[in-house]
């Protein structure tokens, strides 16, 4: 039984709880504190922060945390579970409905009009990666880095997770 509450306590949230993780926490402590009472507000309070303190969405943060401590490893898992699964229901309906008109020219247009909005995003990311880079190690450490990524990805065709795997190596061996 623990395991269903733990369930609806985050799969609602996760349902009603439009634009993300901030929006979502008033509806997870309605569920945590006044519906199940497993916390007090003091305590989801110290959750909250110490979850915003962490890097990730928080609503996963949290219910992982608040699963695990109700149904230990298997409510934790139960918990994120449910935070994500309304927007993974959602988006394989979505992609059903895409796949199945795909040869429409509706769809098709759609879709031509989502490569650039995409393309530009990752550019946009790609310099804001590029400029933190810059501020926090120096253009040396950038360019060295810029290159060797470019000619490991694109002139001897090395799988891109050794690539980040040796980036991560030599940022905590020599950037540290």
């Amino acid at each position: 039984m623990i395991y269903w509450q733990i369930f609806l306590a985050f799969f609602i949230p996760g349902i009603l709880g439009y634009g993300g993780g901030p929006a979502s926490i008033p509806l997870i402590e309605n569920e945590v504190v006044d519906r199940y009472e497993w916390m007090d507000v003091n305590e989801f309070s110290e959750a909250l922060a110490i979850g915003n303190a962490l890097p990730g969405p928080i609503a996963t943060k949290m219910a992982g945390y608040i699963g695990y401590q109700e149904g230990g490893l298997l409510g934790g898992i139960i918990g994120v579970f449910a935070t994500v699964a309304p927007s993974l229901f959602l988006m394989i309906v979505l992609l059903g409905f895409l796949y199945r008109y795909k040869e429409s020219p509706k769809v098709k247009r759609m879709t031509s009009y989502i490569r650039p909005t995409i393309a530009v995003l990752l550019g946009v990311m790609a310099f804001n990666f590029f400029s933190t880079s810059y501020e926090d190690s120096g253009i040396w450490q950038t360019i060295f880095l810029v290159v060797s990524s470019y000619l490991l990805l694109e002139r001897w065709k090395v799988h891109p997770a050794f690539v980040i795997m040796g980036a991560m190596v030599y940022g905590a061996l020599l950037m540290s």
